[in-house]
Formats: C-alpha cells, structure tokens, sequence
C-alpha cells in the first residue's frame, strides 16, 4: 500500500452502532492524532448517546462542511451529523450513500466499520457492502481481503453454496480475473503481489474429474490466458507453505476467508472498482463484547494508516 508521508484525508462510515465500531474509533482515536484527517459520518445524538455507555470523555467536534478539512480538531472526534431517519435502515442507507457521494467528488478515503447484514436483508436486497457500492457506482466491485502474511479474493461472496456453481464458469472467471488485475494496477493502491494462486472448486481438484469437470475448466483457462496464475490447487493443502506477497483466488467465501483470518492479524477488507479506496475491518460487529472494552483496534488502525 502507499506510504504515509503526508496526513490522508479518510471518512469514517460509523456503521451499527450496536457493535464495538465505537469503542474502536475512540480507543484508537489517540493513535491517530497528527497522522490522519478524518472525521465521522453519523447522527451526533445516537453517538453522543453510546459514548456516555462507553464512558467515554472524548469531546465531539461538529463539522458543516463535510468537504473542509480544516475545521478539524485532533483532539475531539470529529463528526459530520446526518439526521434521524425513520428507522435504523433509513439512517445507515442515508449515511453509506453520502459517505459514497463525498468520497466520489473528492477520492477521500472511505472507511466503512462492520455492519449487521441481516438488519439490511429485512428491508432490502443486500448481499454486502461490496455489492451494495457497485450498486450505488453502476461498476463492478471486488473484495480484495489484504493481509500482512497472504491475500484472498473469493470470486463469489455472500451467496448460498448452493447456487456457486453457477458464478464459475470459464467465461465469467475470465472476465473477473481481467476487472481484478486491472484493479490492482490502479495507482490508487500500490498493491505488491509476486505470487498468484487459484484453489480449485471440488475436494482434491476432483480427483481425476471424477467429482466434476469445474477444476478442469478452470485449469485450461490459466494455461491459455492466466499463465502466471498458477493452479487449482486443493483448498485444504494450500496454505501449508505460504510465500509473502502471494494472492490466492478462491471459489468461494469460506473457502479463503476462513484460513485468511487464522493467519492474518492485520487484515483490510478493500473494494477494488471504485473511483476511490474504500476499506474496512476484517472483524464484524461483535456485538456479544460490546462496552466490555476488550476489543482489538489492530484491523481499524490498518485501514486509517494505509
């Protein structure tokens, strides 16, 4: 990623405040101070409301003009107030969608903290923010899931296993696969990768076609067009020997993102496709440890240095 030789611009999506993404910002807010601009997109009753939960002292700094950077004050938490809507929906959709139409206008960073996805899908069709920005942008969007040991992008994501089958087709893996390098050659991010890496869809490759012909599919594909990505590789052998640098392709979510978090203590969740960067932390919204202030800040701070 781009070296910090000078104070980024980032916003702060506050997400569900029924979560530790609080007791994140505040807890790591002295860790930032002189090093980043940012400030908070939320209502201001709703946070001042959970800081007096967290006991936090911390003073809030209300900015008018969210495209002014210099009425920011390091030491209080600075935050844009966006009003009540009608329900919790109505107020993170209002808030995601200006976070989006700022960064947009600017190319200021956007930093969107853990959501519950279930408290979307009961009032709208959402799979993730990943998709909800392509949405939002008419672009195609991917998830790059950025480590400090290894990297994944899962080429399907929130979707029922059953219905993988279908987003694995050569033609759509190739079209992925060009969207996803020219992404990474963006001078946006300054992504190192020396290794690149495909898992295979079946158990063991499907040993011999014997389970299914998608591995065999896949394989032609790389040997005619991706002939530095190398593989399929079985997903439970993969990650035996990890050389640094490497990005893996997965089929699917699980199948990278579970050994992704075992092994990276500093992972960044990165949309590529958007006229800006956006990032988030690779934790959700731990809502059993809230106000327990055990949380670890260590994805956040990532996000807010790079």
């Amino acid at each position: 990623m781009r070296p910090l030789k000078k104070r980024i611009n980032k916003i702060i999506y506050v997400g569900d405040t029924d979560s530790i993404n609080l007791e994140i910002i505040c807890n790591s807010h002295k860790f930032l101070k002189n090093k980043v601009n940012y400030y908070l997109v939320g209502n201001i009753e709703e946070i001042s409301a959970h800081l007096k939960k967290l006991n936090k002292q911390i003073q809030i700094n209300e900015i008018i003009d969210p495209f002014d950077f210099t009425n920011l004050k390091d030491d209080y938490l600075n935050i844009y107030n966006l009003k009540k809507g009608n329900s919790k929906i109505d107020n993170l959709v209002a808030q995601i969608n200006f976070c989006n139409s700022i960064c947009n206008k600017t190319k200021f960073d956007l930093v969107t903290m853990p959501i519950d996805k279930s408290v979307f899908k009961k009032k709208m069709k959402f799979n993730g923010m990943t998709e909800l920005l392509a949405e939002f942008n008419n672009k195609y969007t991917v998830m790059l899931m950025y480590g400090e040991v290894f990297s994944v992008i899962p080429l399907t994501t929130h979707i029922n296993p059953k219905n993988i089958f279908k987003d694995i087709s050569p033609t759509k893996i190739e079209k992925l696969l060009k969207i996803i390098f020219k992404s990474i050659k963006n001078e946006n991010y300054d992504l190192k990768f020396k290794d690149f890496k495909f898992l295979c869809y079946n158990p063991h490759c499907g040993e011999k076609n014997t389970l299914g012909l998608e591995d065999n599919k896949i394989e032609n594909l790389l040997k005619k067009k991706f002939k530095f990505i190398s593989g399929p590789y079985p997903g439970d052998s993969a990650f035996k020997k990890i050389k640094k640098e490497t990005l893996f392709f997965s089929t699917y979510h699980d199948q990278a993102l579970i050994p992704f978090k075992i092994f990276n203590k500093k992972g960044v969740n990165i949309t590529l496709g958007l006229n800006y960067r956006r990032l988030s932390p690779a934790h959700g919204t731990a809502k059993d440890i809230k106000f327990k202030n055990i949380s670890d800040p260590t994805s956040y701070l990532r996000c807010m240095l790079i």
